[in-house]
């Protein structure tokens, strides 16, 4: 008697187990491997390859996770370092020190503007080995810094000894070759609201490596976010080192210097204030806060009404300066688009039609817009509040948005297994959805989506659900964007292809077309759905209603030859209504006349051979039917239509009276 054949469950009990202790790559591969050897059977082996793989992709899922999460909880440390920091010296080191530990790299600095001398030169450096660099100066313009200081954007190179977009000198290729740098990344510390009143850039803040890097858009924006910080860190040491300079004068002033003084404390007063509502800021991301709480503190703090608008215009919080809510319509888009450009560009929040804007910033990308409804102005202190809350909530949305992005791409995962092969595992499908926090049993509104550039279009419909009160999932399948959107509040299919089509086409500046479709529950009732959507975008194409958004139904008698649902007695309804309702109520015969007006071809003798009357009732008939149901009730797309509508109240069971 042969031995039973190893079964392949405690292989993948010990996957799990590995997973859960975080094990090397090399120990979950080892598993198929130890699989093979031991003989299991082919179609358990190929499941133990497929967890293997899945847990692989897991794996690496939640590595990158908790590394992001490293890099933003050192930020998040940082901001209350230069918060606590009032020496301009230490401020300085600070920012340059946590710069080049959070990017990893081999070295940073930072560059500030010598006014007199009309050029920027190195104040900082953290990692550097080179004297001659250290020393370095640099006009406006020169190289990647000067670049980055006359543009007031970032710029990074792999390589840039050999990347032509910079203008090289002498004085500069020098210093960088004795210090080894090869890899660059350098972005503004931009001051929002300088004493001058202009927003400006105060310095550049770099990191370097001295072999080639690619700096990455994440890296890029953290650097941005510490920047911004830092901006605000040295303006208010600046600050504080004016007041003091300017008590310590006044201390031996007489008596005449008593109002010049008040006005000094009274502006040490407010620059206390803004500094403590930084800390209060800092402190509420530190504990975990989101967009609302910082919306409840910044309109009790300015007393006044605040809104926070995703891109789009859609409303992401709205409370009073008691701390209650308030309903708020969404803003339009194109008007708040072009004020949050304004103020990106200006670097400062800008008054317009009584309301305050600050645009909230990751890098160059816009992430949403503060609106503080007030029409009378801000003073300065009050203005850089603001302002700093805008920093602050960059900083909210780009942690959400990481964490929201790693979870959408593990849950895409499984809209792509269950589009692909529903019969393969739908009670597993099911189980993998509830892990995820996916209930597939639940009923779900199912939207395909392409654009003419399909560039950016995955990304686009992430941020259309992470910005939003959309409960749903998104994955790439089959060359388009499939979005699983939560329906149990009645979410219409159609009212749901409008609003992703003109949502979705203002996020990527281009015409989207959206099919949707249900709602559907259940593996293979999600996965025909899928596919009738994905006859719909078809249809659209054909019928040329590219950046639309529409559903089966309402694409006419193609609605009823693509449909799952085969909607035949609407379809009559809305076809040949106006004609069974008339029959109905005057006992005449249209419906019938006219299927035998089609059915002789249009001929009018023919006609009324079949109806056994005379040519002339026919004519009157026909008549009736144009007043009916439209002159152009005859056109080849019309009568076709109507044919269609003929055929099925036959097959239906309909009568002619």
């Amino acid at each position: 008697m042969s031995e039973p054949s190893p079964s392949a469950t405690p292989l993948l009990a010990r996957l799990l187990d590995l997973l859960a202790d975080d094990a090397p790559a090399e120990d979950l591969g080892a598993v198929t491997s130890e699989a093979r050897a031991a003989g299991v059977p082919a179609a358990e082996l190929a499941e133990v390859e497929r967890a293997a793989a899945t847990a692989l992709r897991i794996r690496g899922a939640l590595r990158q996770h908790r590394r992001r999460e490293l890099q933003l909880t050192a930020l998040f440390d940082t901001a209350g370092d230069l918060a606590a920091s009032r020496d301009l010296d230490d401020v300085l080191k600070a920012i340059v020190r946590r710069a080049r530990m959070l990017l990893g790299t081999d070295t940073a600095y930072l560059t500030l503007p010598d006014e007199e001398a009309g050029d920027t030169y190195m104040r900082v450096t953290d990692g550097s080995v080179s004297v001659l660099f250290q020393r370095l100066r640099l006009e406006l313009g020169e190289g990647l810094g000067g670049l980055v200081a006359q543009t007031a954007s970032p710029y990074a190179t792999p390589d840039y000894r050999t990347d032509e977009r910079f203008r090289h000198t002498r004085n500069i290729n020098a210093g960088v070759l004795d210090e080894g740098l090869v890899a660059i990344l350098g972005v503004p510390l931009l001051l929002g609201s300088s004493r001058g009143g202009t927003g400006k850039v105060i310095g550049v803040l770099f990191a370097a490596d001295r072999a080639a890097r690619v700096f990455s858009p994440d890296e890029v924006a953290l650097l941005c976010s510490l920047a911004a910080h830092a901006a605000i860190a040295i303006d208010t040491a600046q600050a504080l080192d004016d007041t003091r300079a300017a008590l310590a004068e006044l201390a031996g002033a007489n008596a005449e210097l008593a109002e010049a003084n008040a006005a000094v404390r009274a502006h040490s007063a407010a620059m206390r204030r803004a500094e403590e509502a930084h800390d209060r800021l800092t402190d509420l991301v530190l504990r975990g806060g989101d967009v609302k709480d910082v919306a409840v503190s910044v309109a009790g703090l300015l007393d006044s009404p605040l809104t926070i608008h995703d891109p789009g215009g859609r409303p992401m919080a709205a409370v009073r300066p008691d701390g209650t809510g308030f309903a708020v319509d969404s803003m339009d888009a194109g008007w708040l688009a072009g004020t949050a450009e304004e103020s990106r560009h200006g670097a400062r929040a800008v008054h317009r039609d009584g309301r305050w804007i600050c645009a909230v910033l990751a890098g160059q990308e816009l992430l949403a817009s503060l609106v503080l409804h007030r029409p009378d102005r801000l003073d300065d202190s009050d203005r850089r509040l603001f302002e700093r809350a805008a920093v602050v909530t960059g900083l909210l949305l780009l942690l959400r948005r990481t964490v929201a992005e790693t979870e959408n791409r593990i849950r895409g995962e499984l809209i792509s297994d269950l589009l692909g092969d529903p019969d393969r595992d739908p009670a597993g499908l099911a189980e993998r959805g509830r892990r995820l926090g996916i209930d597939l049993d639940r009923p779900h509104v199912l939207l395909v989506a392409e654009a003419a550039a399909r560039e950016g279009l995955g990304g686009a419909a992430m941020r259309y659900l992470f910005g939003g009160d959309i409960h749903g999932v998104s994955a790439e399948h089959a060359g388009t964007v499939v979005l699983l959107i939560d329906c149990d509040d009645g979410t219409a299919a159609a009212d749901a292809a409008r609003a992703a089509a003109a949502q979705l086409g203002h996020l990527v500046q281009a015409p989207v077309t959206v099919a949707g479709t249900g709602p559907a529950r259940g593996a293979r009732e999600l996965a025909a759905a899928y596919a009738e959507a994905a006859r719909c975008l078809g249809a659209m194409r054909v019928l040329g209603r590219e950046g639309e958004g529409a559903c089966v139904g309402e694409l006419g008698f193609l609605g009823v030859v693509l449909g799952n649902a085969k909607d035949v007695d609407g379809f009559v309804a809305a076809v040949l209504g106006p004609l069974l309702r008339y029959d109905e109520r005057r006992g005449t015969h249209l419906v019938r006349t006219l299927r035998a007006y089609f059915g002789a071809g249009g001929s009018l003798i023919r006609a009324k051979d079949e109806l056994h009357v005379h040519v002339n009732t026919v004519v009157q008939r026909l008549d009736r039917i144009q007043v009916l149901l439209g002159r152009d009730w005859n056109e080849p797309d019309r009568a076709l239509e109507l044919q269609l509508a003929l055929r099925l109240h036959l097959l239906s069971g309909g009568r002619d009276r």
